[in-house]
């Protein structure tokens, strides 16, 4: 190895880990309320260090450059595509995402080849290489998800069953219960999300959407005050409720229900870098992934799609918290929609109601449960429940929670047997 090649290498090394800092900055901050300065940030320096190994790849790759270091650089750029789709909804984000993470897969950076080490740690090394494929392919669900591409969906479905078996073949003595729940998360979520299979996008097509505004029931206002939808937090808390990884399935459909569908066709190009007029070979680390969009795509005659804040699992406070942040940059021809999908009963209260129902017949069943006056906070019909095992008390949302809200236009949509509660005038 000459002193230049081993010099270009740890240059590589360095700016590795500078970017990694810089990202994982960027990763632990909210999708909502500012931050996004850290994520250009670590675009930029993912950015650099991509160009780098495409001018000098020859010398990265003789000073020891391996095919899963890039991969692991092109993973990093997919998720902060994925990241500021979820911050900006730009259709533009999640293609990028999708593009850079079918060129990895396709390449196979993290496939068995790109983790062969020599050495005692090899066997390690080997291991820690599946654990990043397993996160990958599974990230790559989620945006193929969003996308609507079912038959690639459904073949990444069938390769992360099939690298599950061969982890748990390859490395006997380590535990891959975690992802055998991964594993029957997903079936779960594709059996629940095949019934619209083949069917129009859950998307609004302008082919077969009118525009609001276009409506004369909501044209009549537009003259005292045009108002546009602009932030939506969703957010959903159910006892085994259908999900993968993070995004349960409420969530995702009302996602989509809150975005256009892009009028041009997504024109995705993700080619080697060419030498002297011939083709890279694909064996080797990657050379230039280029990504070709449409100009279509940001389509100047569609509305722009809501920023959604999507919370998994959040406790009353947190939720609340996350409102009142939105709120003060709201603009005041904006509204907020809400959408909470949750339960109103805990599971103290089921299983009470359980226990009840069957003991009906004995005569201390009555005063066991007593029922609560309407308007109290110990009704079980008033509120919804956030919140992990045991009983309410914090974890109840009441309407009266939201109150502060109103003085902002709202739009509210509350997926539960108690919503009747969060009527206008109920409380």
């Amino acid at each position: 190895m000459a002193d230049g090649e081993a010099g270009v290498y740890r240059e590589f090394k360095a700016l590795a880990e500078a970017a990694d800092r810089k990202f994982a900055r960027a990763r632990d901050l909210p999708l909502y309320g500012g931050g996004d300065h850290h994520s250009r940030k670590a675009f930029k320096a993912y950015t650099r260090l991509w160009r780098l190994q495409q001018e000098r790849r020859r010398e990265l790759v003789a000073g020891g450059l391996r095919r899963w270091e890039i991969g692991e650089v092109a993973s990093r750029i997919g998720q902060l595509y994925y990241a500021r789709y979820l911050r900006t909804a730009e259709p533009r984000s999640l293609v990028g995402a999708y593009v850079f993470y079918e060129a990895i897969y396709s390449r196979g950076y993290f496939g068995a080849t790109a983790g062969a080490e020599g050495g005692g740690g090899g066997r390690h090394q080997a291991l820690l290489i599946r654990y990043k494929e397993l996160r990958f392919i599974a990230r790559f669900l989620v945006v193929a998800m969003l996308m609507r591409r079912a038959e690639a969906v459904d073949h990444l479905a069938g390769r992360l069953r099939a690298l599950v078996e061969e982890s748990k073949a390859a490395y006997p003595k380590t535990n891959f219960k975690e992802w055998k729940q991964v594993l029957q998360e997903l079936g779960r979520f594709l059996k629940a999300d095949g019934a619209y299979k083949g069917s129009r996008s859950l998307r609004y097509d302008n082919l077969f959407d009118s525009y609001p505004s276009n409506l004369a029931s909501i044209a009549r206002f537009h003259s005292k005050r045009v108002l546009k939808l602009k932030e939506a937090v969703l957010t959903s808390y159910r006892r085994n409720e259908v999900k993968f990884t993070e995004l349960t399935l409420d969530t995702f459909r009302m996602l989509q229900c809150l975005e256009w569908e892009p009028t041009g066709s997504y024109q995705i190009a993700a080619k080697e870098l060419t030498e002297n007029g011939t083709v890279s070979d694909q064996s080797g680390p990657s050379g230039l992934i280029d990504i070709h969009l449409s100009t279509e795509i940001s389509d100047g005659s569609l509305p722009s799609n809501p920023q959604k804040a999507i919370i998994y699992h959040p406790t009353v406070s947190h939720l609340l918290a996350v409102l009142a942040t939105i709120c003060e940059e709201l603009s005041q021809d904006s509204i907020l929609l809400i959408y909470i999908s949750a339960s109103g009963c805990t599971e103290q209260n089921m299983a009470s109601q359980k226990y009840a129902s069957s003991s009906s017949s004995h005569a201390t069943t009555a005063s066991a449960f007593p029922i609560d006056k309407p308007n109290s906070h110990m009704s079980s019909d008033n509120h919804l429940w956030l919140g992990p095992r045991g009983s309410g008390g914090p974890n109840n949302l009441y309407p009266e929670d939201l109150i502060p809200f109103t003085r902002y236009p709202l739009f509210l949509v509350i997926d539960s047997e108690n919503s009747h509660a969060f009527k206008a005038g109920h409380t």
